[in-house]
């Protein structure tokens, strides 16, 4: 598929750097950008094992489009917002696991796609934030609700209601971000991470990440279930024979994802 504003670049073993590039307005999301990563995530090939989604620049994505919005009415605002969490959940959704390697601001709606993907890398530059209530509205594409889900609704509130924007350091310290390098090594570091996650079994590695965000948003005895059903579901896939036998016997497996 050919995209205005993503840069697709295929690695190896089924690793995907995506790159959100509106570079001259920081990536801030417009209508045209968010559509052009619904469809990327809604139509993610069957060969990708790890996604890692970074920003052009210096910015991961400053939030959304202000020029876009400023004069929106309450019901263009409402599909606006609905057009942001409809992408979102398809990136929370995404089969194989997404990795966000902040690079640089992460405001808005730029820290609420960062808190879609499964793991969280970040900058020593990178900057997170909610300044939402300082233009007068709400996060509006999932962060009143993945943030605190994320770090706690503690941090969260606070966050929200001060519009206090946080650098990678602090990010750290509550949880929001995974790890932290210098800029010249993040996306290295986001490869490396993805290249332990596609040795492993693909349906396996996929029926977990299933069961973590299913079993999130469900009560306890539910999300065992779905835990014990994935579990067994393991057991219809070659992979996990040629795993234990392989282990049984001292060797080594390369997994077919069947």
């Amino acid at each position: 598929m050919d995209y205005k504003f993503l840069i697709v670049e295929k690695k190896a073993n089924g690793i995907i750097l995506l790159t959100l590039n509106r570079e001259k307005s920081l990536n801030a999301l417009n209508s045209e950008m968010l559509k052009e990563l619904h469809r990327f995530f809604s139509h993610v090939e069957d060969d990708v094992r790890c996604i890692i989604v970074t920003g052009a620049g210096k910015s991961f994505v400053a939030g959304a489009d202000i020029g876009e919005m400023a004069n929106f009415t309450a019901s263009e605002a409402y599909d606006f917002a609905k057009l942001g969490m409809d992408t979102f959940m398809e990136i929370e959704k995404c089969r194989v696991p997404v990795i966000a390697a902040v690079n640089g601001f992460a405001l808005g709606g730029g820290c609420e796609i960062s808190i879609a993907c499964d793991i969280r890398l970040a900058s020593t530059k990178a900057k997170f934030g909610q300044p939402e209530v300082g233009l007068g509205i709400t996060p509006g594409f999932g962060g009143t609700q993945r943030l605190s889900r994320t770090i706690g609704p503690g941090y969260a509130k606070e966050l929200i209601y001060t519009a206090e924007i946080i650098d990678a350091k602090k990010a750290l310290e509550i949880g929001l971000v995974n790890w932290v390098y210098e800029p010249e090594e993040l996306i290295d570091k986001a490869l490396e991470m993805a290249e332990k996650i596609v040795k492993n079994a693909p349906k396996a590695v996929e029926y977990s990440k299933q069961s973590i965000i299913n079993g999130s948003q469900t009560d306890i005895d539910t999300a065992m279930q779905i835990e014990k059903t994935h579990f067994g579901l393991c057991f219809a896939t070659n992979d996990q024979k040629e795993g234990m036998k392989a282990f049984l016997n001292k060797g080594k497996t390369e997994f077919k994802g069947k």
